[in-house]
């Protein structure tokens, strides 16, 4: 008996005289027949229609467009299917991110402060290894901050009266610090015009060495934090970055005879380096080539000590470095592939590989350091 047969026969079987009963029974049997018919006729014609575009992840081409069974990677299972795109290997270029630097600015928010009709100590981030200082009555003297730690080293700073605030370190670590503002009497005679004491407690100890500050003179913007960026691009190991700055400084930075003389005559008087001029010039002394390493290894966020002391018997600045593998490497040194050499980036930079002064350079007892900035 065919399909259409049975069909018939049930209907014909439905109008014989029956009971009202069995009608109604009969009819939603019939019903329910039928919508198993239309179920069935309709998956039959969806099996028969091919899936296309994006209806089908796993027939998309790496182009984004149908491909032909050559050209598709289907993983059908319970699961579904995953698409799996090929990438031709010459799409794919390995790029060095550009370093960023890590500057952070001084800041004096007015929170912990010390003031009179003549200036205002700002020791609001004392925590942080700095204070600042402003002067704020007129005056033609020379000014100066007198800062005494718990090293019992007393640092002496210029204070610029530019009705600006100056930065200055609080580089003997944690402990007591007395702080002096004193005002230029007569000649070499200063007199007291601010005093203030704080007990300091610093939220690391390397943050008095990793901003800048009146000798480490740099912002986001200093020419010197964008050329250090440029030279440890690529470069992720601490020895890395050190050499990349170093041997820039060494072999760009020429040593300036004539202004040295001239500092030494005491014809610049409380001399600053200015890094970016010097970065220009490619011209310094010793505390400009200090200055303008240091700025580059903080500006990406190494601690870097400035240090001012004696090579021998001649006043001298050079630097000291911190790394997780050393820790803190005194008296500023340089590791080869092989060995810690003495980072003194002026006579490093004057040598010329000479042995006698690459041995003086390489050993460690012929510094004495005076001050940290």
């Amino acid at each position: 008996m065919t399909f259409f047969g049975a069909i018939n026969g049930i209907i014909i079987y439905h109008n014989s005289p029956l009971t009202e009963g069995i009608r109604e029974d009969m009819k939603k049997l019939i019903k329910l027949f039928l919508l198993i018919f239309i179920i069935a006729l309709t998956a039959m014609l969806v099996s028969a229609c091919p899936l296309t575009g994006s209806d089908n992840p796993g027939n998309t081409n790496p182009n984004g467009s149908s491909g032909s069974n050559d050209n598709k990677t289907n993983n059908n299972n319970d699961q579904g299917a995953t698409e799996v795109v090929n990438i031709p290997d010459n799409s794919i270029q390995a790029v060095h991110e550009p370093a960023v630097p890590i500057v952070l600015i001084p800041e004096a928010p007015g929170l912990s402060v010390e003031e009179n009709d003549k200036a205002i100590i700002d020791y609001s981030n004392a925590a942080d290894g700095y204070i600042m200082i402003k002067w704020l009555a007129d005056t033609d003297k020379q000014l100066r901050v007198l800062i005494d730690g718990p090293s019992a080293v007393q640092y002496t700073y210029t204070i610029w009266n530019n009705n600006t605030f100056n930065v200055f370190p609080l580089s003997d670590g944690n402990g007591s610090y007395e702080i002096n503002v004193v005002e230029q009497t007569d000649g070499d005679r200063y007199a007291l015009a601010l005093n203030h004491k704080i007990n300091v407690t610093l939220n690391d100890e390397f943050a008095p060495f990793l901003r800048p500050n009146q000798f480490v003179n740099f912002t986001e913007n200093s020419a010197a934090v964008a050329k250090a960026a440029e030279l440890v691009t690529g470069n992720a190991t601490f020895p890395d970055k050190i050499a990349a700055v170093y041997n820039f400084v060494v072999n760009n930075i020429t040593y300036d005879v004539d202004f040295a003389n001239e500092v030494v005559a005491g014809h610049h008087k409380g001399y600053l380096p200015d890094l970016d001029n010097v970065l220009a010039r490619r011209k310094g002394i010793c505390f400009d080539y200090a200055a303008l390493m240091t700025a580059m290894l903080r500006s990406q966020g190494i601690p870097t000590k400035l240090v001012i002391g004696y090579a021998g018997e001649v006043r001298h600045a050079w630097i000291s470095v911190f790394s997780e593998e050393t820790g803190w490497v005194d008296q500023a040194v340089f590791f080869d592939g092989e060995n810690w050499i003495l980072m003194d980036p002026t006579f490093a930079s004057t040598a010329n590989n000479q042995a006698a002064l690459q041995q003086f350079i390489g050993d460690g007892s012929n510094y004495t350091v005076l001050y940290l900035h």
